[in-house]
């Protein structure tokens, strides 16, 4: 075992990384990867065993990442974007969640061999499904907007509320069995939940109100959010523990309402320390893990409860809630499936292991064994079966990844109709009327409205759209949108037209980390591209060949054309060129160029001659 606690910690921070970029790489779930190095780096191998190492620092470690977590996920909470799925989201989050508690408790005691006071404790936190799981799953199935969205509010409201319902039960418990019966103790728990949610407000408006009148300036404000939410976890939490998520979830909440736009900028910060936390902290837990903890998950009774838990607990409660709602079968199917426990289950398992041990039940000594084979159960099932699942029910935005156009003119038009010629999606978004005209005269698909709008966000549905490219004559206005969407689309599939002299805009000058990345070649601008079409050229589709290489192609290629963009046989991907990248299309792949109309005719010419001599 590595005895060195900074070697340790780099050696997490490390893990948790690789296992994100493996999962990004291989395109597995993210949390799989995680669980099985963990598991590794700890109870097989014994390289360390964080719980020991950190020694009192573990548990508050543990905590406030958590807090971070789903303070960032509440970030998201817009209640614009429930609209039209209030109904089924508050039916889950309620109905759904006390149907969810019944039968998981009762499970637990008949199926696990729990007494009743246990099973319903643990029997609350599992209904939590958890956003440091969901989201994850989310981003890679490429659900459509509705069941994203459902499972994603429910996610993250859940989360606190089902350690809460734990809390909650606990409390009951300790009640009931007290002598003399004290009252105070409950009411105590009532006052403390309220307490939590007063503060969470409070700070969230206080800080929104800082930096609305400029209080706080632009390079503190990440520092101050990170230090009023530890703030506000640790307030809260000091009262009376796990309360602190409820606080981090309303502090959330209400900055996520207040349309605060530099709220907007640190989304990204936070999803980023998000993302490094949920990454550093699932190693550390099921690091800690010990082998006996492993050997108990194999238990008849353990096996029994999950397989329960995920064939009838789940399925049931959202069938049962959603009864009267608009949710498509399809819809309740998936959302009846997916439920896959994450960072919080495990944290507050653990916490009531040890204080229900404490009051005297020694059957609390499995509920890690029990948390961990139902999270690990969880995200492995729903993590490889979610992407199958929403395409067989047609839930899910198939096809290959898709490009988004904003500007509509005379080049994006002839570009957006090329790429659908190829099954590629595609859609052109503009402000004017006037300028998507055209393109929707040749049936293209488009959307009318201001791109950087806050009303879009909710109106355009991006998920089909890997790529994005602004092509608007004001070269500002592209490098503006393209800075904007870098956080959702990369910093590589970001485009822009290249930037003109003779505007008056001198954008010479702009750091490389501003706009995106600059399409064809340095004289190729947006004026010269419009009069190209304008003149009659054409986008012309050139297949790669054994016979036919790449470099036939370039030899073959009109001193005036211009290379556009390449689609790849074996993936579908699109490649544009662009002014600082070199292409090497392969036997199948497709290259698009802007071709002069006379060399467009000479191919004409030679087909028609070579249908003539095939007729003699």
């Amino acid at each position: 075992m590595i005895d060195s606690l900074l070697l340790q910690v780099t050696i997490i921070g490390l893990l948790g990384v690789g296992s994100q970029w493996i999962a990004w790489r291989f395109r597995l779930p993210a949390i799989v990867v995680m669980s099985i190095v963990g598991l590794m780096a700890g109870p097989l191998f014994g390289l360390m065993n964080p719980e020991e190492s950190f020694g009192d620092l573990y548990s508050p470690t543990i905590s406030l990442a958590v807090a971070v977590i789903l303070f960032e996920g509440s970030l998201n909470l817009d209640f614009k974007e429930v609209k039209g799925l209030g109904k089924p989201v508050f039916r889950i989050v309620t109905l759904g969640a006390f149907i969810a508690w019944i039968l998981g408790s009762l499970a637990a005691h008949y199926i696990a061999g729990l007494s009743v006071a246990v099973a319903f404790v643990i029997g609350g936190l599992f209904i939590v499904t958890g956003p440091t799981v969901i989201l994850p799953l989310l981003r890679q199935a490429k659900l459509k907007p509705r069941p994203a969205k459902i499972l994603k509010w429910e996610g993250i409201i859940v989360d606190p509320l089902g350690a809460l319902l734990a809390v909650f039960t606990f409390e009951i418990i300790v009640f009931l069995m007290g002598d003399p019966v004290d009252p105070s103790a409950l009411i105590t728990f009532f006052l403390a939940a309220l307490f939590a949610v007063v503060i969470g407000y409070g700070l969230g408006k206080g800080v929104g109100y800082m930096f609305e009148n400029g209080y706080v300036p632009e390079f503190l404000k990440s520092p101050f959010v990170f230090a009023a939410v530890i703030v506000c976890f640790t307030a809260a939490d000091e009262v009376t523990h796990e309360t602190g998520l409820l606080s981090v979830t309303a502090m959330g909440m209400t900055l996520a309402n207040m349309r605060i736009s530099s709220i907007d900028d640190m989304r990204h910060f936070k999803e980023n320390m998000s993302l490094l936390l949920i990454s550093a902290i699932f190693v550390m837990l099921t690091a800690s893990l010990t082998r006996e903890t492993l050997i108990e998950i194999f238990q008849p009774g353990i096996i029994a409860f999950v397989l329960i838990m995920l064939f009838v607990v789940r399925p049931l409660s959202i069938f049962l809630s959603t009864i009267g709602t608009d949710l498509r079968k399809s819809e309740k199917l998936l959302v009846g499936w997916i439920a896959p426990r994450g960072i919080v289950a495990l944290t507050v398992a653990s916490y009531f292991a040890a204080v229900l041990s404490e009051e005297g039940f020694e059957d609390a000594n499995i509920l890690v064994s029990l948390t961990f084979a139902l999270v690990f159960t969880t995200v492995v099932a729903h993590g490889f079966s979610m992407g199958w699942l929403s395409k067989k029910l047609n839930l899910s935005q198939e096809g290959p990844p898709g490009v988004l156009i904003v500007g509509g003119n005379l080049f994006t038009t002839k570009l957006a109709s090329t790429l659908k010629s190829l099954d590629v999606p595609v859609i052109i978004v503009d402000s004017s009327w006037r300028k998507l005209t055209k393109a929707r005269s040749e049936g293209l698909k488009t959307f009318h409205g201001e791109v950087l709008s806050e009303q879009t966000e909710y109106s355009l549905d991006m998920t089909p759209y890997e790529y994005l490219v602004a092509a608007t004559e004001l070269d500002s206005y592209n490098a503006l949108v393209c800075t904007t969407f870098v956080p959702e689309f990369g910093r590589n599939n970001a485009f822009q037209l290249n930037l003109s002299d003779e505007r008056g805009d001198n954008l010479e000058g702009l750091d490389h980390t501003i706009g995106g990345r600059i399409l064809f070649r340095k004289d190729i601008t947006w004026e010269p591209l419009n009069e190209m079409v304008e003149n009659g050229y054409v986008l012309r589709k050139t297949t790669i060949t054994q016979k036919y290489t790449y470099q036939n192609y370039i030899d073959n290629l009109d001193d005036q054309a211009i290379r556009l963009f390449v689609k790849k046989k074996a993936t579908g991907m699109i490649y544009f060129f662009t002014e600082h990248s070199e292409l090497a299309p392969e036997s199948g792949d497709i290259v698009v160029s802007l071709t002069p109309p006379s060399k467009e005719f000479e191919k004409i010419q030679e087909k028609l001659e070579t249908k003539r001599k095939n007729k003699q």
